[in-house]
């Protein structure tokens, strides 16, 4: 039976294209030379608090209540945004926000956040509120940026604001690592920050 083939030779694709591919992240991922493995993450965490945490909580309880989550930027504005800045400031990472990323034809495009601590951390907001498709793009994101910077792992994160998914590069082993565990806002955000501020701070 032939194979199909999703990339064609010629074709410039960004990481949005991984997003529309009507096709399961595997197949995806096997055209760019990676595997998939779907397990639970042992995500490393920092076990301190931060001090804003209380403020951010009711932060975002209280805009809940004010804000339809009815589109991407509601989601962006009321829940992503603050949670990564509230991080990024407590750790002293630096932010960036649609970070242009060019690695190749097949691996370019905008970063919708990238934090840099002593390890890099790369967030996208999954579109039309999924979240499978929202992982095949970030699979792919990981991919440019542990290639491009030749680092052995780099982790990353899709979200819908209110529910996350953290996933892995190792690129020693070419494997892409999806976490099979979720994490919603508000109800794990102490958890979520410990994660995000552990993969930030860690030593792999």
């Amino acid at each position: 039976m032939t194979k199909r083939t999703l990339l064609q030779p010629n074709e410039s694709y960004t990481f949005r294209s991984y997003f529309e591919f009507n096709a399961d992240t595997d197949e995806i991922l096997a055209e760019l030379g990676y595997g998939l493995e779907v397990k639970a993450l042992n995500l490393p965490q920092d076990s301190a608090l931060m001090p804003a945490l209380d403020g951010l909580r009711s932060r975002i309880e209280r805009s809940l209540t004010l804000v339809p989550l009815s589109n991407e930027t509601a989601r962006r504005e009321v829940l992503v945004s603050p949670i990564l800045l509230e991080v990024a400031s407590y750790y002293n990472a630096k932010l960036r926000i649609e970070y242009p990323l060019n690695f190749n034809d097949r691996l370019r495009g905008n970063l919708d956040y990238l934090l840099r601590c002593q390890n890099t951390l790369a967030v996208i907001e999954a579109k039309r509120d999924d979240l499978a498709r929202g992982f095949t793009q970030l699979a792919a994101e990981l991919i440019a940026i542990a290639e491009l910077e030749e680092l052995p792992f780099v982790y990353g994160a899709v979200t819908l604001g209110d529910v996350w998914r953290f996933g892995r590069c190792d690129r020693g082993r070419a494997i892409v690592e999806q976490d099979i565990n979720l994490y919603t806002v508000p109800g794990n955000l102490n958890h979520l920050t410990q994660i995000l501020g552990g993969i930030l701070i860690h030593t792999p």
